[in-house]
């Protein structure tokens, strides 16, 4: 697992566990008055970090990161937990990934990831043009979901349902909207003319947040 931390001098913490394919710049555009721990690259749950100077310290998951987070063992106390595009059991056929779109997923290739991009993750042209995809090569990416699979079939007895709210857009297509009101019952925040990257309709990490309220 990769870290990427964005250091505010803040006695409060964000940890941001990304989505498969994901890398930092992905989501330079968000803000926030607090320090920001971003995870990705799945391709083991390795990770080390000091969480001993904060004070309080918060967590959203995206997409894959949905899984890794509700699995991860955190040695200090996570207060708020929000889950955005995505659910604990990632490779549930229902409530996760359908086989069908694990193979989409599987076979993205430099061809054909703008069709991807158009029909998956962004709603409108605008979206698209301001739409910043991770640095990561192909390979790398396959590595990870290759990685997330085997994760997956080892760790999917200590899943827990952990979030205090799922945020999802009314289009997302790749995860099943009915099947996630089903899983997290009431604990949904549908935002509509939105698929599966939310993040075009939020400036900052703490305004996420503000749908707990």
């Amino acid at each position: 697992m990769k870290s990427y931390l964005i250091d505010k001098n803040s006695d409060n913490l964000i940890i941001f566990f990304t989505g498969w394919g994901c890398d930092e710049h992905e989501f330079k555009h968000l803000t926030s008055c607090c320090d920001v721990l971003l995870l990705y690259d799945y391709s083991d749950f390795n990770f080390n970090f000091d969480f001993s100077k904060y004070k309080e310290i918060n967590l959203i998951a995206y997409s894959a990161g949905v899984f890794v987070a509700s699995v991860f063992d955190f040695d200090c106390k996570i207060n708020k937990k929000i889950a955005i595009s995505g659910n604990p059991y990632l490779f549930d056929e229902y409530y996760g990934l359908s086989q069908n779109i694990q193979n989409i997923l599987c076979n993205i290739t430099i061809e054909n990831a703008d069709d991807f991009a158009k029909n998956y993750l962004v709603k409108t042209d605008d979206e698209y043009n301001i739409f910043k995809p991770s640095k990561r090569t192909f390979e790398s990416c396959n590595h990870e979901f290759e990685c997330l699979k085997s994760l997956y079939e080892t760790n999917k007895d200590k899943i827990k349902n952990i979030y205090d709210l799922l945020i999802i857009g009314a289009d997302d297509t790749i995860f099943n909207l009915c099947a996630q009101k089903e899983y997290y019952k009431n604990k949904v925040k549908i935002i509509k003319n939105a698929r599966h990257n939310m993040f075009f309709k939020i400036k900052s990490y703490d305004e996420i947040f503000q749908y707990l309220i």
